[in-house]
């Protein structure tokens, strides 16, 4: 069996996260998704669950949720068929309430392509296509 990522995201608004995240292209699975969370799917392999801050609680014990506005907790990166589909990727989001900006790794573009993808509560994609 392949090995499958689960990312769990906290979200001020599970409604409203799970229709930004539809945007973006990921389906809701709803055989995993109530009121406090929605299972999020790219592909077979990863999936994006947001919860809502009383559910993420339950699993951090006694830790602050970080505030992704003003706090770097995690960079989550994936990959993509194109460079095209990377800066659409980032284009949705800014369209629907996020935004993205470009890191300059001083690598061509036609070798590898990069952005840094916030959702609404800003939380930090990295889609990425690189020449293999």
């Amino acid at each position: 069996m392949a090995t499958m990522v689960f990312v769990n995201f906290p979200v001020s608004d599970v409604k409203r996260a799970t229709e930004f995240y539809e945007k973006l292209g990921f389906k809701k699975n709803e055989d995993f998704s109530n009121e406090e969370t929605s299972s999020m799917v790219w592909d077979d392999n990863f999936w994006i669950m947001l919860l809502n801050h009383d559910f993420y609680s339950k699993f951090i014990k006694e830790k602050t949720i970080a505030d992704a506005r003003t706090t770097s907790g995690v960079l989550v990166s994936f990959s993509m068929e194109s460079a095209e589909a990377v800066k659409k990727f980032g284009e949705t989001a800014k369209a629907n309430g996020g935004d993205f900006y470009k890191v300059d790794m001083g690598i061509p573009e036609d070798q590898m392509y990069g952005l840094e993808v916030q959702d609404l509560d800003g939380n930090t994609l990295e889609p990425t296509w690189m020449q293999m």
